[in-house]
């Protein structure tokens, strides 16, 4: 296989990866969400700062509910290892989905309680449950009431793996008549059982060296400093248009790169479930910036700076056109300021110039170094919006988080992003939403219009085309823009685009899907990414119904 194919072939892989992880990734909101309120108004001392003990004190119907809340939150950020094992193993697996998912979590509690007897044979766990005084602290932890190897979501994600390959391997296999029975689909569960005592086992003797390679690693990220949060902040934007970076940052969230930490009397591992162990302990003062510093640095240009960016793109548009152009802009940047997803508005003009998007990254890595500098600690569950910074910032205190320090950042970042983008706009005449030619101007796009342009040679549609009037058409013209139905394989979604891989990459129209509504289309091997920005929720799901109408 030449060099290409390889790199191919692994961008696929990753992808699957990086679309499988975005389900337990949606989740996070609402458990952040009720685990941000309830921990906040449980703590008698929250209640106390707002005067509040009359209807919220302890013992009251409100004290209790927010006790549940938190509770409920907490549980789904503790047991997000076995719900990563069965959303890998859903995402991966290329038919009977259902089963590949039961499957991983058998296997994901039959390699636990494998590792836990180990440690109980060799003396690490003794008769009563107590921890031998051998054991390194925080090496040992409690999964599903399983005392077990401390392996945080690579546990899951290593059994949603495995438990995919095998299913995809296994699920249509044959036995001979008087074994039928286990057959097919049925066969799967048993393979992976002893498949996965025998992954416990060696994980007995295999995890311990890795796991104190990846606390180093965490120790030296730590000890990086600015530099390090520099380059962190920068390779997280800069593999958003490969779609890649629920993978680079969800190790530093969820396991010891992001830092260890002693909370309560438990070892706590990665930068999110730091904040949140934090954030439901009455005992917190500050949270950590050690590990904070990989959540909050996307709250200066997600909030301010693009849509500051997107006030430029205004500004610099046509006067013609600024009406249209007004509401597609209002309403990326206000997506952006609330919710924190900025797609919309950074594939706007990664595809009209790079270059600008790769000096964004630069002002990411430098948000990053800011709030680091200034002590910043406000957590998210997912992307950095209004909403997080409400529940984990203004909620919790300047005390805890010092986010008051956000302020200034914004406006600096606000209005830097706005002259920027209006100089460069200007500057280098870039084709932003609002600047293009007159006859690619921006409106509701036709099948036939389409035709008619190919026939007079010009191919070519704006990104920021509006969608087709007819939905139908619309479903129709995406769909012969992937290469047909018979074209696609594994259809998903995450929060702004549509991941999938084709049989024939050569059938993809990027054109035909750019006139379907794609603000851009990415396609690495067999791999194909379309972005469409937060529609694509009901894209999706109209575009599955309707290619199950056809068959």
């Amino acid at each position: 296989m030449s060099e290409n194919g390889i790199i191919s072939k692994v961008f696929t892989v990753l992808q699957k990866v990086g679309r499988s992880f975005f389900l337990p990734i949606s989740i996070l909101p609402v458990a952040g969400l009720l685990l941000g309120i309830g921990a906040s108004f449980s703590n008698m001392a929250t209640v106390a700062d707002y005067g509040l003990e009359s209807i919220m004190g302890a013992g009251t119907f409100l004290n209790y509910t927010f006790i549940i809340m938190s509770a409920v939150g907490g549980a789904v950020f503790a047991n997000l290892p076995l719900i990563f094992a069965m959303s890998v193993a859903l995402g991966m697996a290329n038919e009977e989905k259902a089963v590949a998912t039961l499957s991983a979590a058998i296997s994901f509690i039959i390699m636990h309680v494998t590792i836990s007897k180990m440690l109980l044979f060799t003396g690490y766990i003794l008769p009563d449950g107590a921890l031998a005084e051998k054991v390194v602290a925080g090496t040992i932890g409690t999964v599903l009431g399983i005392q077990s190897l401390e392996m945080g979501v690579f546990g899951g994600i290593v059994v949603g793996l495995g438990v995919a390959a095998l299913h995809n391997r296994f699920y249509k296999i044959e036995l001979p008549v008087f074994l039928s029975f286990f057959g097919g689909i049925r066969f799967v569960p048993i393979i992976c059982t002893f498949v996965f005592l025998l992954v416990g086992a060696g994980f007995f003797f295999v995890w311990p060296p890795i796991q104190k390679l990846i606390l180093a690693s965490g120790q030296l990220v730590i000890k990086s400093g600015y530099f390090g949060s520099f380059i962190y902040g920068f390779m997280e934007r800069a593999l958003i248009p490969f779609g890649l970076h629920h993978v680079f940052y969800m190790p530093f969230w969820q396991t010891g790169l992001g830092g260890a930490q002693l909370i309560d009397g438990v070892m706590v591992y990665g930068a999110q479930n730091i904040f949140f162990a934090e954030l439901a302990s009455p005992n917190t003062q500050h949270f950590t910036i050690e590990s904070a510093r990989f959540l909050t640095g996307k709250y200066p240009f997600m909030i301010a700076g693009l849509p500051g960016a997107a006030l430029a793109m205004y500004h610099t548009a046509k006067t013609h056109k600024k009406k249209l152009v007004g509401g597609l802009l209002f309403s990326a940047a206000l997506t952006s300021f609330l919710t924190g997803i900025t797609e919309p508005i950074e594939f706007t003009f990664l595809f009209v110039a790079p270059v600008v998007f790769i000096i964004h990254c630069g002002f990411a890595g430098i948000a990053f170094v800011l709030t680091h500098l200034l002590q910043i600690a406000v957590g998210t569950t997912f992307s950095c919006g209004f909403i997080d910074l409400t529940l984990y910032g203004i909620l919790q205190g300047h005390a805890k988080t010092n986010w008051m320090w956000l302020i200034p950042i914004f406006i600096v970042y606000f209005i830097g992003y706005y002259f920027f983008f209006r100089f460069v706009i200007t500057k280098w005449n870039l084709m932003t939403p609002g600047r293009e030619p007159d006859e690619q101007d921006t409106k509701l796009y036709t099948k036939a219009d389409y035709q008619a342009k190919q026939q007079d040679g010009k191919s070519e549609t704006t990104p920021s085309a509006a969608l087709p009037a007819s939905k139908d058409e619309q479903l129709e013209t995406i769909l012969q823009g992937l290469g047909g139905k018979d074209n696609i394989e594994n259809l998903d979604s995450c929060a702004t685009r549509l991941r999938l891989n084709v049989k024939d990459p050569s059938l993809v129209n990027k054109d035909l899907l750019k006139k379907g509504g794609a603000l851009g289309v990415l396609l690495k091997g067999n791999g194909l990414q379309v972005v469409f920005g937060p529609k694509v929720s009901s894209i999706k799901p109209k575009l599955e119904e309707y290619i199950n109408k056809m068959r």
